[in-house]
Order: structure tokens, then sequence, then C-alpha cells
């Protein structure tokens, strides 16, 4: 009898001795923060262009270029805006947008072809490698995790984009852009020839929130979520369709990302 009271008493005394050590541990030595992996910093090039410009198509050949040397780490947009995405008369061509048109005066530009790396500032396509090259380098401050779902009853698309402060705190925009390849539309070329059947490849069609986007604010390893919604137009083909997701700040880009939409899909047969 002696001896089993005594080994009734052995776990009690054991969980008093955890309970007591539990007490003598520091709040701040209870977890331990682990700064948050770098991840390689991707590209944006916003291509000012037009159908109208006899030069474009060698911008759109250096950023093919920058494509097959970089892969995805190189994400351009090609905004048609300005005069030559207009008639001689005035007539905005099917390419153009009011948005393009927008940011187009923002920055104030003058002529194309011209656009910009990562907006760190406006400049000619002859200076795009060097640019991409030096952005390539570094390492970005926020992660962008985005996902899709078109229903393609109704042309709604869902966007969901999660991001991901790296290091220290980010403050800035998120902006959506949906882009679109292998439109078939003319093209002036630069021997003054008209391509009734030229491929546009990354056309921008629209701001999926808002024409400079939403704002972010995030502390160090501070996760941030943003759905939008949208109904694409009509003649857009889904099938050759992505989200530009980029966040930017006055310092430029910090990160940007491309999704396809049709990776998921809603009442697909």
């Amino acid at each position: 009898m002696k001896n089993k009271s005594i080994y009734r008493w052995i776990p009690v005394a054991v969980l008093a001795l955890v309970l007591v050590a539990c007490d003598h541990v520091d709040d701040g030595d209870r977890l331990i923060y682990v700064k948050p992996a770098a991840v390689q910093r991707a590209v944006l090039i916003e291509d000012f262009t037009g159908q109208r410009c006899v030069n474009c198509p060698t911008a759109t050949d250096v950023i093919h270029q920058l494509e097959q040397q970089y892969g995805d780490a190189v994400i351009a947009v090609g905004i048609h805006s300005g005069p030559f995405a207009r008639s001689v008369k005035g007539t905005r061509y099917v390419l153009g947008t009011d948005e393009g048109d927008e940011y187009y005066a923002a920055w104030k530009l003058d002529h194309q072809p011209v656009g910009m790396v990562n907006r760190l500032r406006v400049s000619d396509y002859n200076e795009w490698p060097t640019q991409v090259y030096n952005e390539i380098q570094r390492t970005a401050p926020v992660s962008i995790d985005v996902t899709t779902a078109v229903d393609e009853a109704t042309r709604q698309l869902q966007v969901n984009t999660v991001m991901m402060a790296l290091d220290g705190t980010v403050k800035g925009k998120l902006q959506l852009w949906l882009v679109e390849d292998n439109v078939k539309a003319f093209q002036y070329l630069a021997d003054n020839t008209v391509n009734q059947d030229y491929i546009h490849n990354h056309v921008f069609r629209r701001a999926v929130n808002g024409t400079w986007g939403q704002d972010v604010n995030m502390a160090e390893a501070q996760t941030t979520t943003i759905a939008s919604q949208i109904v694409l137009d009509a003649e857009w083909n889904i099938d050759n369709m992505s989200v530009v997701a980029f966040v930017y700040n006055d310092t430029g880009v910090l990160q940007v990302t491309r999704k396809p939409l049709k990776e998921i899909t809603l009442n697909e047969e």
C-alpha cells in the first residue's frame, strides 16, 4: 500500500515541475521570429505603343528578346495610348483605352515607342536591356500570389491576391491589370507598310481595381489578402488572357507577377 501511494504521487510531482518551469520562461523567448526568405524581383516593362507607330514593333522585338533571355522574370504590358493609338482623324483604334490615355498623360509622354522598367523612369527601348539586367539582380520586399477563377457563363472574373512583406514595412499600392495575347490587328511597320494580320501580345485591356490600384500597408511578415471582381468584355478571348499584379510606390515597382485566367475555371464543361 505504501509503494502504491508513492507511485500515485510521481505523475503529480512531474506535472508540478513542468508548470513551475513554464512559469519562468519569458514571453519573448516562447516564439523565435524567422525573417521571411528573400525572393527575386521580377521586372515590369510598361510599353507605351500604338498601331500607327512605325517604330513600335522594334520595341516589341526588344521585349521578346528579354523574355527569351529571362523567362517569366520579365513581364511586359503593351499600353496602346496617345496619338498613335488613334487615326489621323482622332478616332481611337480598338486596342486603345481610356486608362491607357490617362497613363500616357500622367507620365507626360510625348513620343512613342517609350516605356518604363519597374517605373524607375521613362526611357527608350534601347535602354531597356540594361535596366532589366540591373533590376533583376535585386530582391523583392514583397511577395505576390494570385489565383483566378472565371465563370464562363457570366464572364465574371474573380481575382484573389495574397501579399506578404518580406523586408521591413511595405507601403504602396496593389495594381491589377488585364492583358491579352495573340490579338490580330493591323500595325504600321518601319517601312511605312501596314501588316493587317500583325499579332499583338500582352495588350493592356483594363485595370481590375481602379486606374491607380488600392492602398496596401504591411509590417514585415504581415500578410494581406485582396479580393477583386470584374466582368470580361465579350470580344476578349479568355484563353489568351492573364492578370498582371504588381505592388508599387514612389520608389518604383516592388514586385510583379502574371497569372493566366484559365488555370482555374468555374462552370466549365
